[in-house]
């Protein structure tokens, strides 16, 4: 699947979302890391920001090389569990005992429900 061949309706944000942008940016990304094309950490450096909290689509591919390029950069990592889902269940909870277990450390598991109490 290629830019050129997809309705831009499909790559659109949901109106609910967009609704939010501006303030919210929206920064696109063309691979599976969102760091190696550089406009992410740009962005990220000149505002500042030292925490990321993550949600999104395949946990076990663009989140996964999310989430180790920022620790490798870094970055405090908030990893929102129930906001996460994958084409393949099985990796899907392959990879959350992974960060669970594995990486500990370096990155917090929460639910949404912790991340919208501590925000209000």
């Amino acid at each position: 699947m290629t830019m050129e061949n997809l309705d831009p309706e499909m790559v659109d944000l949901l109106p609910s979302l967009a609704r939010h942008c501006p303030p919210a940016a929206v920064i696109d990304k063309h691979i599976y890391s969102p760091w190696l094309e550089g406009r992410l950490q740009a962005f990220l450096s000149k505002h500042h920001v030292d925490t990321l909290v993550v949600t999104g689509g395949e946990t076990d591919v663009c989140v996964l090389a999310t989430v180790l390029g920022a620790i490798d950069l870094g970055y405090r990592v908030v990893l929102v569990t129930d906001a996460l889902c994958s084409s393949s269940d099985t990796t899907h909870d392959a990879l959350l005992t992974v960060y669970h277990q594995r990486f500990a450390q370096q990155v917090e598991t929460v639910e949404m429900e912790t991340i919208l109490s501590s925000w209000t």
